[in-house]
C-alpha cells in the first residue's frame, strides 16, 4: 500500500522539489494514519508543505486506496530525524551534526557531505565531518564510515548562534 501511496506523491514531490523520505500507513480501528516525510535541502516550508497534502489528499480521494477514513499527516523531518544515506549527507551538506559512535564517543561539526566510494564493491556510506578549532589553522577534517556510527542526527552549533545575535 505504501508503495503505491508513494507513487500517487511522487509527482506532487518532484513538482516542489522535495525528496520522500517515508511512507508509513498505520493505526487501526476506525481511523488509519497516513504519514508522509518530505525533505530537501534548506528545510521544507509550510506552504510545501501544505501543498502536499492538499495534493495527495485529493489524489487519494480520486484513487481511493484506503478503504474508510483516514488522517493526513505531512511534515519534514526535525533536528533528531537520524541522517543515513547518502542523499542525506548530500541534503545537509554544511549543517552542524553530532555524530554518536558504536563504542560510546561522540562528536560534533559540519558534515562536509558524502564521500564517493573507490569502487562500486564498497557500499558502505561515508561523510566527511570539519571538526572545527578555536583557531581555524586548527581544523581538521575526518572521513566518517556509517559502519562506525550508531547515530548521525542534525545539531546546533551554539557557538555560531551565538556570534550571530
Amino acid at each position: 500500500m505504501e508503495s503505491e501511496i508513494e507513487s500517487l506523491l511522487r509527482p506532487i514531490t518532484d513538482e516542489l522539489g522535495l525528496d520522500i523520505l517515508r511512507v508509513s500507513l498505520g493505526g487501526g480501528g476506525r481511523s488509519q494514519m497516513l504519514k508522509v516525510v518530505v525533505d530537501q535541502a534548506g528545510g521544507v516550508g509550510a506552504d510545501a508543505l501544505a501543498r502536499v497534502s492538499r495534493g495527495l489528499a485529493l489524489q487519494m480521494d480520486a484513487e481511493d486506496l484506503i478503504k474508510g477514513a483516514y488522517r493526513l499527516e505531512v511534515t519534514s523531518p526535525g533536528l533528531d530525524w537520524p541522517l543515513q544515506s547518502e542523499a542525506d549527507f548530500t541534503r545537509h551538506q554544511g549543517e552542524w551534526v553530532k555524530v554518536s559512535f558504536l563504542e560510546g564517543t561522540s562528536w560534533e561539526g559540519r558534515n562536509m557531505g558524502p564521500v564517493k566510494a573507490s569502487d562500486e564493491s564498497d557500499v558502505d556510506v561515508c561523510f566527511t565531518l570539519l571538526i572545527e578549532a578555536k583557531k581555524a589553522r586548527d581544523n581538521r577534517q575526518e572521513v566518517i564510515s556509517m559502519r562506525e556510527v550508531q547515530k548521525v542526527v542534525r545539531a546546533i552549533n551554539w557557538s555560531e548562534v551565538s556570534r550571530h545575535s
